[in-house]
């Protein structure tokens, strides 16, 4: 078992290191929030009082922050860690951000003479916790099947996308399409609803027509028509509006980088921002489906 440093234990992040621990690693945690902290030392992480003194002697870092600055500050500022990474480590970064972040820290860790891979995660809070993951790698070949050894602890679908950055590229364009897919497939029960039709009726139907996609098949954004998902609990839990809204920001950043032609990713990031300006930040993703109910009165 390998001897891993966990930087970053939010609703992602604390899953996937108790994950760790569970398989066997030694893993060393830190986090700024105390109560982090204390739920993986309960599990039977070890703690650390920095972020330095985390990575030091690890053969494994391994990061799960909200944005590019963060890892960046992580890895490259000035109180950056990469100067308490040993040579031999392999840094793995968890996080879903721009890939030219992606390639800056990737390129600054390799002037130092360490190991980066990107490997942004699907699979929400539920994969996490279950172990379940899908990580998309970009990183050498070599890089990535060295992964695998903590990896495979976390997930159960590992991808090696390309160069480094091609992980958070790919990760973007499959949440690109899943919002345009939520934001169709809410639209269409919604008119369903709105025309007198069962919405359990319609979503079954469409399963079985060509309307078929995922978020039929195993995230129906309709209140109560699938048991133990978002939607029949209030929307509770899941991949929040604002982190989708985030994600979709940072889709069209690519596309304008790339002169891609996204007039469905645009759109509906107009619509995810509109919904999480609405006060609906926290909720799911599938809670679009608000967006068009019709109001009373």
């Amino acid at each position: 078992m390998a001897k891993v440093a966990f930087i970053g234990l939010g609703n992602m992040g604390g899953p996937m290191a108790i994950n760790l621990v569970k398989a066997g690693h030694a893993v060393t945690a830190f986090d700024l929030s105390a109560a982090a902290l204390a739920q993986v030392k309960v599990e039977g992480a070890a703690v650390a009082a920095t972020a330095a003194e985390a990575v030091t002697d690890a053969e494994f870092v391994i990061s799960m922050l909200p944005a590019g600055k963060h890892v960046l500050g992580l890895y490259l500022g000035e109180q950056g860690v990469a100067g308490n990474i040993s040579k031999d480590a392999l840094v793995i970064d968890c996080s879903t951000i721009d890939a030219d972040s992606a390639r800056k820290v990737g390129a600054g860790l390799c002037a130092q003479g360490i190991a980066f891979i990107d490997a942004p995660v699907s699979g929400g809070v539920g994969g996490a916790k279950a172990g379940t993951l899908t990580f998309i790698v970009g990183g050498e070949a070599a890089h990535f099947e060295r992964a695998k050894t903590v990896l495979g602890n976390m997930g159960k679908n590992l991808f090696h996308a390309g160069d480094v950055g091609a992980g958070q590229v790919a990760k973007i364009c499959n949440n690109m399409l899943l919002s345009i897919l939520m934001v169709g497939t809410s639209e269409a029960l919604q008119m369903g609803v709105d025309n007198g039709l069962d919405p359990k009726v319609l979503s079954d139907i469409m399963l079985k027509s060509s309307g078929r996609n995922w978020t039929l098949e195993l995230y129906n954004p309709c209140p109560d028509v699938m048991p133990n998902v978002p939607s029949s609990n209030g929307y509770q839990g899941g991949f929040m509006v604002d982190l989708m809204a985030k994600d979709l920001g940072l889709a069209l950043e690519a596309a304008m980088q790339s002169n891609s032609s996204t007039p469905m990713g645009a759109l509906a990031r107009s619509l995810y921002v509109a919904h999480q300006r609405a006060g609906n930040g926290k909720l799911d993703f599938s809670s679009i489906f608000k967006l068009f109910e019709k109001k009373a009165g």
